[in-house]
């Protein structure tokens, strides 16, 4: 039996993938591909076969085919968040004005973290999911650091695939209390067998863990991508010994890197460690100084994916932070040019945060050949926005109105290995009832486990501080 059939809290009845027979047109929108290759279309259609783009271009046709209008909007790739906590779903914004990524820690890891049941697992992926589908995220790596069970691991990856988005689920030790220990992280095998042996699931398989040479040697056995938190002068300090030994490849993820020095940089580049970098987390919870890396890994000739990491003091859409990104690098920027500092940065673009957010997302995932442009070959993972809302009408320019002005509510469709998940701007499938009755079970369920009264109107955030 299932963990979903156990509890079965949410029904989502997204039926199979598409046949590879049925044929979707979407039709006359302003096609920004993101392949250099295709270039852009002010009117341009995208023919999806299966759960394929097979054309773009102007004036399509194809007898058969399910046209949807896409005239008025802006068609964009899927965008692609390489790093969030997705377990952490009914905690969202439970300690905004945290200071310290020690805080944060002590809003999850050391308090609600460990009375977590499989189902809240269920319950936090799920939110965080249909939340990514709703705000156009069509792609998530899923960094489950919470997996204290089998069971636990099951639910989170079954609330994945419930969902219906693209995922790359990352289990890994929980930080504090009472867990499995025994089946860590042996129970990868038992997941990649269950779960990541089937071609077309959207759903595959890595594994969290830190420098641990052990584990690092059970992921390759296993062909699982290693995701590993590394940040500051002191991890850094352990790349050429990883490098010497060989640890280092294209199949190792790294979050955050802040603070790393020039060599550490190097080695990242040498042996094609994949970057991501996070604008609003290593601000507000003061990784190292506070500066997100994206200007040291482009310097050092890395591109790196965007993520939004969690939703425990903020938003969880990758609009909010393409714009977190777009001005902290001009606001850097500006103020080296003003200074007069020789090394001053070339100023980022509208285009670059988005290539970040989809291209070099999907680069950091390991998917760059399935998506992160509209291009024919790979997954229709699609997102439409709508250009005649008050707020954004008339859109003079196509990335600028993605990259500072769209917000959720713009996006009329969300297509996901070309089936529609979002579509008149409502998520479909979703049993509203059904997911409100079994958030709020957990939420009270979780307050009440870890002793912690609800404030909604707390400028603080001082949960139980015990380890």
């Amino acid at each position: 039996m299932s963990v979903q059939t156990q509890f079965d809290p949410i029904n989502l009845p997204l039926g199979a993938l598409p046949g590879t027979d049925r044929l979707l047109l979407l039709k006359g929108g302003m096609v920004v591909t993101m392949d250099n290759s295709l270039g852009n279309f002010a009117s341009g259609d995208v023919l999806i076969r299966g759960t394929e783009i097979i054309a773009v271009g102007p004036d399509l046709s194809s007898e058969g085919a399910e046209v949807v209008d896409a005239k008025g909007m802006i068609v964009i790739p899927g965008l692609v968040d390489t790093h969030r906590h997705a377990w952490e779903g009914q905690l969202r914004r439970i300690n905004p004005n945290s200071p310290t990524l020690e805080d944060y820690c002590n809003a999850t890891h050391f308090s609600f973290a460990k009375y977590y049941r499989p189902q809240d697992m269920y319950v936090g992926n799920m939110l965080t999911a249909l939340g990514c589908i709703n705000s156009g995220i069509t792609t998530i790596i899923d960094n489950s650091h919470n997996a204290r069970s089998g069971a636990h691991s099951d639910a989170a990856i079954e609330a994945l695939q419930d969902a219906g988005i693209r995922a790359i689920h990352a289990p890994g030790a929980p930080l504090s209390g009472e867990w499995e220990s025994a089946q860590w992280p042996a129970d990868l095998r038992r997941l990649k067998s269950k779960y990541a042996t089937k071609s077309d699931s959207l759903v595959s398989l890595a594994m969290m863990a830190q420098i641990d040479r052990e584990q690092w040697a059970f992921a390759r056995e296993l062909g699982l991508t290693i995701v590993t938190e590394f940040f500051g002068a002191g991890m850094a300090a352990e790349l050429d010994a990883l490098q010497e030994e060989g640890l280092l490849g294209p199949d190792n993820i790294f979050n955050h890197c802040t603070c790393m020095p020039d060599h550490g940089w190097s080695i990242l580049r040498h042996t094609g460690v994949k970057v991501n970098v996070c604008p609003r987390s290593d601000a507000h919870y003061g990784l190292e100084d506070g500066v997100f890396a994206w200007q040291k890994a482009i310097d050092h000739g890395i591109s790196p994916g965007l993520s939004v990491d969690n939703e425990s003091s903020y938003s969880g859409d990758m609009f909010t932070e393409m714009r977190v990104a777009f001005y902290l690098q001009r606001a850097a920027a500006h103020s080296a040019r003003f200074h007069g500092r020789p090394s001053a940065p070339d100023l980022v673009s509208a285009r670059r945060l988005l290539k970040a957010a989809t291209v070099d997302g999907a680069a950091c995932a390991g998917l760059e050949s399935k998506i992160g442009s509209i291009s024919p070959g790979k997954q229709a993972d699609i997102v439409m926005i709508r250009t005649d809302n008050l707020s954004i009408y008339p859109s003079n320019n196509a990335l600028g109105t993605v990259v500072h002005a769209a917000e959720r509510g713009d996006i009329d469709t969300v297509i996901i290995a070309g089936r529609i998940r979002k579509q008149g701007g409502v998520v479909l499938g979703v049993n509203r009832q059904q997911l409100e009755i079994a958030a709020e079970e957990s939420r009270a369920y979780l307050f009440d486990a870890a002793g912690y009264t609800a404030d909604p109107f707390a400028e603080d955030f001082s949960p139980l501080h015990s380890h």
